[in-house]
């Protein structure tokens, strides 16, 4: 596997113009050679994707690119072929994530009637695919002002600020000084508009505590239950977690 692709990437494999130099010329042998190349790269990359999905997802984006390597059982060579940094490919897979978060909470939005079942539907979706997990930093980064703070964050680089509440913490896309930020600002703020219509209808139904922001119903997804070895333990475990911090979100009359 690794030899084939040590084959694909070296210059031989390519010609002008970065096509393949096997699949222009006219020996049969050439052809033959060409095709199992390319479907073994895709595979490979395909399990450099999944693995690093898993792993980010259970130790963070701190994790080093050597356990991706070993999740998806290839050399860590082949992963730096296909990322040649790992801030590529945690860009790859926060932005991937961020997308299918998006998509998530626009089919909640346009299937669910109810404020509420929008917002719930959409929170055990994302918790169940695990998306949450791998939302970059920057995103859920919550910031709650204090004194001598405000010039600071004012400093930071930025995208559009979320809807806020008083008495709820605010969520700013930041940056690091001098730092690129690991997901694109146009994605990560679809994502916020999107929450955040889910969030204003919920809440406008009286059915969303007014001091819930989309940084708490971000928090919320983000958040997973202990990893358990039983996958039905898991399961069981995620759901009632996620019950009890959809009780925490919801309204409660006023007696």
């Amino acid at each position: 596997m690794h030899i084939q692709d040590m084959h694909w990437s070296s210059a031989s494999a390519l010609g002008p113009g970065g096509t393949a130099g096997a699949a222009t010329g006219n020996g049969r042998g050439g052809t033959s050679r060409t095709t199992p190349l390319r479907v073994d790269a895709q595979r490979n990359l395909e399990h450099v994707l999944r693995a690093a999905r898993e792993v980010f997802g259970e130790l963070g984006y701190g994790a080093p690119m050597e356990d991706v390597a070993r999740r998806a059982r290839v050399g860590v060579g082949t992963v730096y072929r296909r990322f040649p940094s790992k801030d590529v490919l945690v860009r790859r897979i926060a932005e991937e994530e961020t997308s299918r978060l998006t998509d998530q909470a626009r089919t909640a939005l346009g299937q669910e009637d109810e404020p509420w079942s929008a917002l719930s539907r959409f929170l055990r979706t994302s918790v169940a695919s695990g998306a949450g997990r791998l939302l970059p930093p920057q995103v859920l980064r919550v910031g709650v002002a204090e004194e001598g703070t405000e010039g600071a964050v004012a400093d930071a680089a930025r995208v559009p600020q979320q809807r806020s509440q008083p008495g709820g913490g605010e969520l700013r896309l930041l940056a690091d000084a001098g730092a690129q930020a690991v997901v694109d600002d146009t994605g990560a703020a679809a994502l916020l508009d999107v929450v955040g219509q889910l969030v204003d209808r919920a809440r406008a139904a009286g059915e969303l505590r007014p001091d819930v922001s989309v940084s708490d119903v971000l928090l919320v997804i983000a958040t997973a239950a202990p990893s358990l070895p039983d996958p039905a333990h898991q399961a069981a475990a995620s759901s009632r977690l996620l019950d009890i911090l959809l009780e925490g979100l919801r309204s409660r009359p006023v007696s």
